[in-house]
């Protein structure tokens, strides 16, 4: 091995880029490699707002440029590159772009997240709450608002926090700017955020159904049909209603970014398999350890959350800098069993489920609801 120690990143969102900070402020002998599609940053957290309502910030608040975030470190210690993983030679230990350049590396940590059905459909407008695989996320997130700008009727399908927070963001909007919408959530549980106390699930009902939103609960989305002709969308529900809309918007469920991992390293499902230390584990042949390591939604650690790939980065970095430079000790990474989220429905309330207490709506509203965090965009690319 050179003496300097190279390091391969892929994906930098969440995971990805506070594990690369942290390597190059801690160790004077890495090289860090940042692979990403796009050049920007997505806060991912605002998406809900920021997809229903254009005027509430400002491109530069949530699209945040990666590369100036890395001026600091030399250019011998740190280098981006946007383009898409196509595939990892584990043996060789090189990473594949699509631009037909091989990258070695000494170590390298997965962190390609994951994505949503609305956010990488191909027959109509993508809705972007992930990054995709677009290198021009601006222009992404611009025709999504004009289609949710432009709808007199939605299908939401699923009550999940990113449902509820849209349906509850769209709601508001056309409220505040004289709009009549019709919106429909669509729930596959007989109730909302299930993951909720009852009263939690009971406090966004109300918030929901006093802005308009008709809630339709035990029921899923069979089938959903856009016309070509006039781009709307026919919406079969489970028990045979149908519902003819100007846009349908799927929430339910995250896709591994996985295209470019070999099957050895997944699970049934697609998620890279990791050991407590964050260590890829491969499914046959070798039980010695590999160099690689994941962090953040594309693991098989289920819950796939902003704050969870944070943590999963921080254990990522400690290894890495335990294994390269014996410096600290090795971490281990234990989601936990506690829900822990604050869901805004608009700008003036909302519900959760806090070390098992629901928040007030009033607090909501302080915490998440006034900005959606957006004001923490830029520490959560800038490492500082």
């Amino acid at each position: 091995m050179s003496s300097q120690v190279h390091v391969v990143i892929i994906g930098a969102s969440f995971a990805g880029v506070p594990i690369a900070h942290s390597l190059l402020k801690d160790i004077p002998t890495v090289k860090v490699t940042l692979i990403n599609p796009s050049p920007t940053f997505y806060f991912t957290i605002a998406a809900p707002r920021i997809l229903a309502k254009r005027d509430a910030f400002k491109p530069e608040q949530y699209l945040l440029p990666i590369e100036k975030e890395f001026s600091r470190y030399s250019i011998k210690s740190f280098e981006f590159v946007q383009g898409r993983a196509s595939a990892i030679d584990v043996s060789a230990k090189t990473v594949s772009l699509d631009t037909t350049r091989n990258i070695s590396f000494d170590y390298l940590v997965i962190a390609s997240g994951s994505t949503t059905a609305s956010t990488s459909q191909k027959t109509a407008v993508p809705i972007p709450f992930k990054q995709s695989n677009s290198d021009d996320m601006k222009s992404m997130i611009h025709n999504a608002q004009d289609s949710i700008r432009m709808a007199e009727s939605i299908v939401i399908a699923g009550a999940g926090p990113i449902g509820v927070e849209l349906a509850g963001e769209i709601a508001e909007a056309a409220r505040q700017s004289g709009r009549k919408v019709k919106i429909t959530l669509v729930s596959a549980s007989y109730r909302i955020l299930p993951m909720l106390k009852p009263v939690g699930s009971a406090a966004a009902e109300k918030l929901l159904t006093s802005l308009g939103v008709e809630i339709v609960k035990n029921q899923r989305v069979a089938e959903a049909a856009q016309s070509k002709e006039s781009h709307s969308w026919t919406v079969a529900l489970d028990e045979g209603r149908k519902l003819d809309v100007d846009l349908y918007i799927p929430t339910t469920g995250v896709l591994p970014n996985n295209d470019f991992i070999p099957a050895d390293l997944l699970d049934e499902n697609g998620w890279v398999v990791v050991d407590k230390e964050l260590r890829a584990k491969a499914r046959r042949g070798s039980a010695a350890q590999l160099p690689i390591f994941a962090a953040g939604d594309i693991t098989n650690n289920s819950m796939r959350l902003s704050f969870k790939a944070q943590e999963q980065a921080a254990v990522v970095a400690a290894n890495l800098k335990a294994e390269i430079v014996r410096q600290g000790k090795t971490k281990t990474y234990d989601q936990g069993d506690k829900t822990m989220m604050v869901v805004p429905v608009g700008s003036t309330g909302g519900t959760g489920l806090i070390m098992g207490w629901t928040p007030w709506s009033a607090m909501v509203k302080m915490v998440k609801g006034k900005d959606f965090l957006i004001s923490k965009a830029h520490s959560a690319v800038s490492g500082k």
